[in-house]
């Protein structure tokens, strides 16, 4: 196949033109176009007066007079015309070490789910322990709490199936560059995400929709002969010789010990128990910079405006039909005159603010939105630079109890409840009203001050984005891992057969590169060990 590159077309054009498109920028009136596939797709609105969609395409081409024939075409020629890559997922080869029992995978979110997988397609049977419940369960919890402020610490916006990433905008824009994040969304597709996730410049699935996609890929993962044990935590683990010999887990049915030479530690940013636990078992761990701040809220009419000059029409109708646009983003950052960063973070465009808490005692929150990103507000997290010198102690954990501080003063300036949180707006924010206490002292000076330095700035870059009406809302305080967990060449931890990765191991930072970092230790596990 061949691909080609700056195919543009306009939003109220069709996509069935894109064949003409490349016959046009190629100059070739000899050829059929017989199979395209889009690579990408991405909105370009630096003019606002002519908005296109900028497609990269792969194709295969016949000529016209001999339609059997494939067409061969001269790569580098008029059109940046070059041979499309392969980007086929391979399984690595299967070593000749012998396994003690089957490969054990602590979290279900993206990072354990996709290691799962890969385990499972390559028939190594996974045991999977996830500390939430299911899916369905799962979300009826959640719904309790954000209705009545009953809190399950086990089964939460954190804590289940998917992670904290089904709870969210599965927002699936990675800085990554990696051979394997094909696979996670092709799989991702197969197990009911939509289709156009394979080529969209900023990617999402939505949370209702992710739902579903969780539960399918986990119905693989136990057709393909894994296991998956849900309300059961890990709790630790036996070593022999420095090495993972059994792994501790307390589940429905009490204590169990599973024999194991491996453990894949996918536990999420927010096991702090487990941390704990890790810390005790004498596993290196790093302190580890981090972000804090307020989720920040726009009509979605005000983003699309300064991103596009118009109106979105959102998702009435399917992303790039003649409609419209889909609802504007942004992401922005500033670096204030002492060096810190603030930045937007997990924008979700037509979504909502939602509680987050995963231990009683404190307020957290985070952005959600579904799939058709329909609500008419956008939000975003703003966040500002925690760094380990702003801990107040030199423990390994000072980070997670700095987290902790403020989502405990979150919750005592929200009146004591987990499922409400303190708010303002930027007006009475920036002037320092007695109406904006409880948000600002929600957060630590540092933060306060940088947001009010920033937000001008940010205004500049997006008109309106400084505007008074801006609602925020304390504290955002999980974007992120506090601690490293410290790892070698082959994922392994200070305890051989331990491998961390994804967010909580501070080795990712969204859904694709946790995927890809759990495919990544499978792929470790493989080589080492022949099939059980």
């Amino acid at each position: 196949m061949y691909r080609i590159q700056q195919i543009k077309l306009r939003p109220d054009e069709p996509e069935n033109r894109l064949k003409d498109k490349i016959l046009k920028k190629l100059g070739r009136h000899d050829i059929l176009i017989t199979e395209l596939r889009i690579v990408r797709k991405s909105i370009d609105a630096r003019n606002r007066d002519d908005i296109v969609y900028v497609y990269t395409v792969d194709f295969e081409a016949v000529y016209k007079k001999r339609p059997r024939e494939l067409a061969r075409l001269k790569c580098g020629a008029k059109g940046g015309l070059e041979i499309a890559p392969d980007v086929t997922y391979r399984t690595a080869e299967p070593g000749n070490g012998v396994m003690s029992g089957r490969p054990v995978i602590a979290g279900f979110g993206p990072c354990g789910m996709f290691a799962a997988l890969i385990l499972a397609e390559a028939g190594y049977r996974p045991i999977v322990t996830e500390r939430g419940k299911d899916a369905d369960s799962r979300a009826e919890d959640v719904e309790t709490f954000w209705e009545t402020g009953v809190l399950n610490p086990e089964s939460n916006v954190q804590f289940g199936e998917g992670g904290a990433g089904t709870f969210s905008d599965g927002k699936l824009t990675t800085g990554i560059k990696d051979v394997r994040i094909r696979k996670v969304l092709e799989e991702l597709v197969e197990a009911g995400a939509p289709e156009d996730i394979m080529y969209l410049a900023k990617p999402h699935i939505g949370t209702d929709i992710l739902r579903t996609v969780v539960k399918n890929i986990r119905k693989k993962i136990i057709r393909l002969g894994g296991e998956v044990r849900f309300e059961t935590r890990l709790a630790g683990f036996e070593t022999e010789g420095g090495r993972l010999a059994a792994v501790k887990t307390a589940g429905p049915g009490g204590e169990e010990e599973i024999q194991t030479s491996e453990l894949v530690l996918a536990i999420g940013h927010s096991a702090r128990d487990t941390f704990e636990m890790l810390k005790t078992s004498g596993i290196s761990m790093t302190r580890k910079p981090f972000s804090i701040g307020v989720r920040i809220e726009h009509p979605q009419s005000l983003i699309d405006m300064a991103q596009y000059g118009r109106l979105s029409r959102g998702y009435a109708d399917h992303y790039g039909s003649a409609d419209g646009l889909p609802p504007a983003d942004y992401k922005l950052s500033y670096r204030t005159e002492r060096g810190r960063g603030v930045y937007t973070f997990c924008m979700c465009p037509g979504g909502k603010v939602v509680m987050a808490a995963s231990e009683a005692g404190g307020v957290v929150t985070n952005g959600m939105s579904e799939s058709r990103r329909d609500s008419g507000t956008a939000n975003s997290a703003l966040l500002v630079d925690v760094r380990p010198e702003d801990f107040d102690s030199d423990d390994v954990l000072a980070g997670v109890e700095f987290q902790r501080k403020w989502e405990r003063a979150a919750f005592r300036n929200a009146g004591y409840s987990e499922n409400r949180a303190p708010k303002t707006t930027w007006k009475e924010f920036r002037a320092g009203s007695e109406s904006a206490e409880a948000v600002t002292e929600s957060l630590p000076d540092f933060a306060v001050e940088c947001i009010r330095e920033a937000m001008p700035e940010l205004g500049k870059k997006l008109k309106g984005f400084d505007s008074d009406e801006a609602v925020m809302t304390a504290v955002e305080s999980r974007s992120s891992s506090p601690v490293r967990i410290e790892r070698n060449e082959e994922m392994e931890s200070s305890t051989g057969g331990i491998r961390p990765c994804g967010e909580g191991a501070g080795y990712a930072g969204g859904i694709v590169s946790a995927a890809c970092d759990g495919i990544k230790a499978a792929e470790k596990i493989i080589k080492k060990y022949r099939r059980p």
